[in-house]
């Protein structure tokens, strides 16, 4: 049993560990930001301002994952752009809708619909997701799996969200999608794991959504840090 555990020890981490690795070692700024994010006073202002942006980014999911689907389409010898394609046709359809489930939960807190769309997102939500446009369109559709393995492993737990809702004494519905994506988003993980260690991945690959999964989370972090309570957030 010893000489087993050592050989395991030794084993070369899968391509999806390694990711994991690095969304850990890139993944620090966004976490400084959250935690500044939850210990500031305004904190119940804050959370409609939180969803809004949410809203602005998870609008982009799908059309993202069109766009990163219809490139990879284009390109018939790249056999990594075939398993992308037909991974992002079965994961769109997990995430169709997201963006509406968010506008009804700040309806639900008596934020309007209108008044959430006719917002212009900020500089940084058009970095945080243009970034990707920009990969996709004018190098290689894999830099969405950073961007998507970023905010995913991102996601708030069940138990952050019960304190958040005890925290600032708003209703349940304004938690509902996120406290979906709490529960999915760690299957969502192991899936894309899995997806990740099938693919022929080479280093420019595995580069580059390393450095997606790093632009993601430094261009998040800085949304985070740029909110502001909702009644002032006109």
């Amino acid at each position: 049993m010893l000489g087993q555990g050592l050989s395991d020890a030794n084993m070369p981490a899968s391509k999806s560990q390694t990711l994991r690795i690095r969304l850990g070692i890139t993944s620090g700024l966004l976490s400084a930001a959250t935690k500044r994010f939850l210990e500031r006073p305004e904190l119940p202002g804050l959370i409609p301002s939180h969803l809004v942006l949410l809203h602005q980014i998870v609008r982009a999911t799908v059309p993202l994952m069109e766009t990163a689907c219809k490139e990879a389409r284009r390109t018939s010898e790249d056999v990594v752009c075939h398993g992308l394609a037909d991974y992002l046709v079965r994961f769109m359809e997990e995430e169709r809708h997201h963006d509406e489930w968010i506008l009804e939960d700040l309806e639900s807190i008596g934020i309007g619909r209108a008044q959430i769309l006719k917002s212009a997102p900020p500089p940084n939500v058009a970095a945080l997701v243009g970034a990707q446009y920009y990969w996709i369109l004018h190098h290689h559709p894999i830099a969405l799996l950073g961007y998507t393995a970023m905010l995913e492993s991102n996601a708030p737990s069940v138990l952050l969200i019960d304190r958040l809702q005890a925290q600032t004494g708003l209703p349940k519905s304004a938690f509902r999608t996120l406290r979906l994506h709490a529960v999915l988003d760690p299957d969502h993980q192991k899936q894309m794991d899995a997806f990740i260690d099938d693919l022929p991945l080479d280093a420019r690959h595995e580069t580059l959504i390393g450095v997606s999964a790093a632009h993601t989370g430094a261009t998040f972090a800085y949304c985070m840090a740029g909110l502001r309570p909702w009644e002032n957030a006109a």
